[in-house]
């Protein structure tokens, strides 16, 4: 294993050396040696910096979709954050959705043995991209399938009526840590089914809501709709998706449903780009981030206000410690995580000739359970090296390592494909899907210890990265030895 920490006599000559070159600034840190980790480990979680931040985001901004008033409120909010603590600010500019929910109202209106004069309401919530159904709503048979499979089977029952993808979360799965696997499996038929549906003829799509916790709560997301192919889609809390199934095994069933959704032009936003400049390897960098937008239900506590409070509070304790690092650290607040992606594909088009440079990222999206160590994008053989900054976070229960050919997060995707290291913290999400996408992620949600510990696991990280004498190696260049 390499040493990863320069000696005491090292650190002077280099702190020294940057002292001049900077016409008396601050001196350098002592790289990654165990007292400094430990340090910045230390004063992290000491601090409620962050929660303070997320505090400000989520009480006076609130929900922040892409193309909302809060939306670009956020921008404006963070940027001026981060330009107080004194770092390089950079507005780098995204067309994004915009999509403005309307009204939402279902109801089940003819079922058998309903008693004359009776209906019975379903709580459910438009999915973003949905169309909208006339003003007074629409009334058709419900089809209820429970794959893609069923669906194409059945296609000659589907036109012109409502279609029900009834895909139960397996929140046991996500007991026993493979939430992310849970919610892929009922996110495919959220995001997949509302167009198959339309290209089958359906006047709607419905989907059981896609979370771990039954609390009459419905999950929006995006339903994977575009232009030429959006029809009315929602999802429905899982009592309601369980009633309507139980009601069509009695016999047919059929539904007002009422979304006035619209779907404007394109509009104005902007990736927030914080630099926290290195010493002799200025021109590397290491990104740590979160995404700034959240859903319009609530006001995306979890998800991912958290996220972008603990990647900015990675320079507010650097900061406070007096810390430079050797490379760039880069704080990135994403835009448009949630329903489109566009701020991460903005950034990897203005950086695909100069990935050399990206040395590694890190995100933050999995809300604020407790962090219990790392997942990373690395080399088999590289794991070792991180054994000091493994030591450095076992003192708050936060040492393990979990290692991965690609962690696939939301934001870093493109660039991890590219052969950037990718790393995220690695949390107790068994709960995190209770409250995902819904009106209750809001900021009493949030843990202010377990984001203490989340800010210190990507300080010290970050620092860790931005202090090696060697990148950590991509794939590419193993492939070449």
């Amino acid at each position: 294993m390499s040493r990863t920490f320069h000696t005491p006599v090292l650190s002077l000559l280099a702190a020294s050396i940057v002292s001049i070159v900077s016409g008396g600034a601050s001196a350098a840190a002592p790289g990654n040696d165990p007292a400094a980790l430990a340090k910045i480990r230390d004063t992290a979680l000491k601090s409620d910096w962050a929660y303070e931040r997320l505090a400000d985001m989520t009480d006076l901004i609130g929900p922040r979709l892409s193309g909302s008033a809060g939306g670009a409120a956020a921008v404006t909010q963070v940027a001026d954050a981060m330009r107080k603590l004194g770092a390089t600010v950079t507005l780098q500019p995204v067309k994004v959705p915009h999509w403005v929910r309307g009204e939402e109202k279902g109801e089940l209106v003819d079922y058998r043995g309903r008693p004359a004069g009776v209906t019975q309401r379903v709580v459910l919530t438009a999915l973003g991209g949905s169309s909208a159904t006339p003003a007074a709503g629409l009334v058709a048979p419900v089809i209820v399938v429970r794959s893609f499979d069923e669906l194409k089977a059945r296609s000659a029952e589907v036109k012109g009526r409502i279609v029900l993808f009834d895909v139960a979360f397996d929140q046991g799965m996500a007991e026993r840590g493979m939430a992310s696997q849970a919610y892929r499996q009922g996110a495919k038929y959220r995001v997949g089914g509302p167009r198959m549906a339309a290209e089958l003829g359906a006047a709607a799509a419905l989907v059981r809501s896609v979370g771990g916790a039954d609390f009459r709560l419905p999950h929006t997301g995006t339903g994977g709709m575009q232009d030429g192919a959006r029809i009315p889609a929602a999802a429905v809390s899982a009592e309601d998706a369980m009633l309507m199934v139980r009601l069509a095994a009695r016999g047919p069933v059929s539904m007002r449903l009422t979304l006035t959704p619209q779907v404007l032009p394109d509009a104005d936003s902007f990736n927030v780009i914080a630099d926290w400049p290195g010493t002799d390897k200025a021109d590397e960098f290491v990104i740590v981030s979160g995404h700034l937008d959240s859903w319009d239900l609530a006001t995306g506590a979890n998800d991912d206000g958290a996220g972008v409070a603990s990647a900015m509070a990675v320079i507010e304790t650097l900061k406070k410690l007096d810390y430079r690092p050797r490379r760039t650290i880069r704080v990135i607040a994403w835009a448009n995580e949630e329903n489109g992606g566009r701020g991460a594909q903005a950034y990897f088009e203005a950086n695909k000739t100069t990935l050399g440079k990206q040395i590694a990222a890190i995100e933050s999206d999995s809300g604020t359970g407790r962090p219990f160590g790392l997942r990373a994008s690395v080399l088999a053989r590289d794991v070792a090296q991180f054994a000091p900054l493994q030591a450095a976070l076992e003192p708050m229960g936060a040492g393990a390592f979990q290692r991965s050919d690609a962690l696939s997060t939301g934001d870093l995707h493109e660039l991890e494909q590219a052969g950037v290291p990718s790393f995220s913290p690695l949390i107790d999400t068994s709960s995190y899907f209770h409250y995902h996408h819904t009106a209750a992620d809001t900021l009493d949600k949030v843990d202010p210890e377990n984001l203490r510990r989340h800010v210190a696991l990507m300080a010290a990280t970050t620092w860790f990265l931005a202090n090696t004498d060697k990148p950590v190696a991509r794939w590419a260049d193993a492939a070449k030895q």
